[in-house]
């Protein structure tokens, strides 16, 4: 899998560079988010959610929280205390003004933080989720695999990410969207030029579906699947950490 970054002409690593695109694009990172996906990212957060809630996890870590949009609505899910995490200092601060003004600080805390060196103990966490958030991971395989070591035997990991349309007509309009329009709008809110050019190829460039599954089961998840959403625009997929005395 090629390294896709999102500033072609500079010679920082992918890492140090989505800090940068996100420290960016943060003050307006929720208005281009729901516009640009037509609101259709809340239904694919729901439905993310209603299969965790299933598994009543009281501790949840949300990776690449971003601006906490996921960490909030997962109180639905039960949990009782929810950690994000997020590389962006600036998405962090706008999340932890959001949650200060919802008075939520006593069941979520956002604090930043490296996806592929998680800073908690092993078997720690009851579920992970990380929401449009892998295609970002420097070294993927590696960060999944921090996943699977801060999660308790039995605990399951949810990733909601983009995905390509398998239907040919579907999978053109998309192209099509995500190509032409989507970087233009982008860039006129944002005002980061790079930003909305690196999504479309980043969700090019991402190893979606059985591909995906793959890496999951690399890094030791057990029992995955997935459920892909509008045409197979985005897709869920659902992982279980094995207990100890369970082979995968």
């Amino acid at each position: 899998m090629s390294e896709i970054k999102p500033y072609r002409d500079s010679d920082a690593g992918k890492k140090e560079q989505i800090a940068s695109m996100f420290n960016s694009i943060a003050p307006k990172y929720d208005l281009l988010n729901h516009t640009l996906s037509f609101g259709i990212d809340h239904s694919w957060r729901k439905k993310a959610i209603r299969l965790i809630a299933g598994r009543k996890p009281a501790l949840l870590l949300d990776v690449a929280t971003g601006t906490g949009d996921f960490a909030i609505a997962a109180l639905r899910s039960g949990a009782q205390k929810i950690i994000g995490i997020d590389i962006s200092t600036e998405m962090i601060a706008v999340g932890k003004e959001k949650i200060r003004k919802l008075e939520l600080q006593e069941r979520i805390e956002l604090k930043q933080g490296d996806s592929e060196s998680i800073d908690f103990p092993a078997d720690h966490f009851d579920c992970a989720t990380v929401a449009f958030g892998v295609r970002n991971f420097e070294n993927l395989g590696k960060g999944l695999s921090e996943l699977h070591r801060v999660l308790k035997p039995g605990g399951s990991l949810c990733v909601l990410e983009f995905s390509k349309p398998r239907n040919p007509v579907v999978k053109w309009a998309y192209g099509f969207y995500s190509r032409y329009i989507l970087p233009r709008l982008g860039r006129m809110v944002s005002g980061d030029k790079a930003a909305y050019t690196y999504l479309p190829e980043s969700v090019e460039g991402f190893p979606d579906g059985k591909d995906f599954i793959a890496f999951m089961s690399g890094a030791g998840f057990v029992e995955i699947k997935e459920y892909r959403l509008t045409f197979g625009v985005a897709t869920i997929y659902i992982g279980i950490k094995a207990n100890a005395d369970v082979k995968s």
